[in-house]
This record gives C-alpha cells, structure tokens and sequence, in this order.
C-alpha cells in the first residue's frame, strides 16, 4: 500500500505544537510524541499525561501493529493477504480475516452511496495509469487499453460473505483487482486509536497519513487542534481548524499526488466512469464521521464527484464534510452544517 508521501492534505497542528513545548505548566506532564514511517505515508501518535518512559515500548507495538496492517492490505507487498487475493483467479469464496471483511463491507456500503464513484476494484485503472505499484506509463493510455481495464472493474463484481464466525470474499471475474489504499490510512488510524484504548491510554491524537482520530484533551487539558491544509505545496498554510471530539477525519487531494504527460497534469483520483484521471476542479474533500475508515473512503468518493454532486450526497447522507474548489482565481470553500459543529476558530 506503499503511496507517496505527500499524497494527502491534511496538516495535524495540535501534534506540532507538542512537539514544541518545551515547558508545560508544572501540573500537567509533558506530552509525548511518536512517529514514524508506514504504508508509504507517515504515522504521528501524539499523548497526553503519559511517562516518557513508555515511549519504546509504545513505538514497538505501534509499529508492529502497523506492519501487520501493512501485510494485511498491501498491494505492493506480493506476500500481503490482499494481494493474494488478487493473485487468485478461483471464482470460489476466499476466506478471508474479519478485518479484511469489515473493511470491504465498509467500502462496498461507501461504494454504493455515491453511485460507485469510491470504487475499490478501480486497482487495474490505478496501475494503468502509473498511481500504483505499475510503474509511471511514458504515454497517456489508449482508449483500448482504458477500456479493457475497465472491463475488470466494478463493485457488482465483489461480494462479502459472513457465516458462522467465518469470512469470505468473492468475485465473479477472475482477473478482479482490490486496491484498498483508499480507506487503508483511515483503518490503520482506527486501529491505532484501539491499540492507546488497550494500553490504558485515554487522551490520544493519533494519525496515518491524511486520516486522524482523537480522544480527550492535549497536554494542556484542550481540545485536541487538527488543521484542514489549503491546497498549496507549503506544508504550514492552514484553512481550517477543528475539534474532532472522539471522531475519526480524513481529506483526500489532487493537489498533490499527480504528474504531467504529454502536457497533461494527472492526478491519482480516478473516475471509474471515464477510466481516467478527474478533470474537474475539486481540489479538496475532508469528511469527518465517526471512524476514520469511514472518513476515509467518503472523502475519496466526494473526490471522484466533483463539488456539486459532493454536496448532493453530503446533504442526503448527513455528511460533516468540507470542501475546496479551485475557481478562476483563487479557491472557494463549502462546509456543511455538520461540520460546522466541528469547527474552531483559531
């Protein structure tokens, strides 16, 4: 699931300003920061009144557990169980982890409410035009080879079966690929969040990638700050910030994963209707919902819509969702009332 590592536009501000408190007030112990590398991305578990002394066994099991998740969703890994269950051509239901289960459940509900545009079998689009672990084609498909791609997609092709404590999945095209890159930052957080919760562990900001998921109050006894980044390359150029309150967000971007061919600018959000890159001027969606896997596979469905019919779904599914549209000069935003309630001033 390796991806580039600057593929989301997500800035986690209240993990930076830990990081720089040098001196928190005398009652409250200092705050501890984690970090490190995953699923080509980066991980950040920011706490609060924990001993520094724990931090090598935290970041040991961290890591462990995100490796696992790694060897579970990778499609870069051969050996990973999804790429095993690419690699099978058997129509037959392949037993599968719950894990595995519940997170193509998941996609697959996400799939369907926005009219197939989150599309976790878009894999063979994604490896056409150079977005996964294919390299980077020297020239812009053909048509053809769109359309036999696409020949090998399509949520109708997948099924989820659960049965007596046992999970399987199942497809009626052999050659159908699963990519699960789309929600697998947000799963990864969710799990981290689970793994704070098993070691006693109840004020929490933990991230992968562009997904986040908190609990409790920051070392200075304060909501825990995540800044929503404007689209530009500089890392420090906040739009928003807000207060998740337990919830999981996640913000999916074209603004930076992408790269030029032939005079065309091509971002790694496929549409699984044209089989090709998005050409409208979405540029940013952020979702938060009560998981960051949800969060996570949302944003990238509104990515693929485009704004209007972002909003349309937003508003029918009672979406906390924001988003940034890059206009004639400048940027608009749009924010629901949902997530109005999560919104600070800074």
């Amino acid at each position: 699931m390796e991806r580039h590592l600057l593929r989301r536009g997500l800035l986690v501000v209240a993990v930076l300003a830990l990081a720089g408190c040098d001196n928190p007030p005398a009652a409250v112990k200092p705050g501890l920061v984690l970090e490190g590398k995953t699923m080509g991305t980066f991980w950040r578990v920011s706490l609060a009144g924990i001993d520094a002394a724990r931090q090598n066994e935290l970041r040991a099991s961290i890591q462990a557990q995100l490796d696992y998740d790694d060897r579970l969703l990778s499609t870069y890994k051969s050996d990973s169980a999804l790429s095993r269950f690419n690699q099978s051509r058997s129509t037959e239901p392949y037993p599968v982890t719950e894990a595995m289960s519940d997170i193509v459940t998941t996609s697959l509900r996400i799939g369907a409410k926005t009219g197939g545009a989150m599309d976790v079998t878009v894999g063979p689009l994604v490896n056409l035009w150079g977005f996964g672990p294919d390299k980077q084609p020297v020239k812009v498909p053909t048509q053809a080879q769109i359309d036999a791609a696409k020949a090998l997609t399509g949520l109708q092709h997948l099924t989820v079966m659960n049965k007596a404590g046992r999970q399987w999945l199942q497809k009626d095209l052999p050659g159908l690929y699963v990519d699960l890159s789309t929600v697998g930052e947000g799963y990864a957080a969710d799990r981290l969040a689970r793994l704070m919760e098993q070691n006693g562990i109840s004020r929490y900001l933990v991230s992968v990638g562009g997904a986040v998921v908190t609990r409790g109050t920051n070392q200075d006894g304060k909501a825990w700050r995540v800044a929503i980044q404007k689209p530009t390359d500089r890392e420090n150029a906040v739009q928003a910030v807000v207060d998740l309150n337990g919830h999981g967000i996640s913000t999916s971007g074209s603004y930076r994963n992408y790269y030029e061919l032939e005079g065309k600018r091509l971002s790694h959000i496929i549409d699984p209707v044209s089989g090709a890159p998005v050409q409208h001027r979405l540029v940013s969606a952020t979702v938060i919902a009560p998981t960051a896997l949800e969060a996570d596979g949302w944003d990238t469905g509104l990515m693929v819509l485009g704004t209007e019919k972002a909003k349309q779904v937003a508003q029918k599914e009672g979406l906390a969702v924001y988003l940034i549209t890059k206009e004639d000069e400048g940027f608009s935003t749009w924010m629901s009332p949902q997530f109005k309630t999560f919104l600070l001033s800074e």
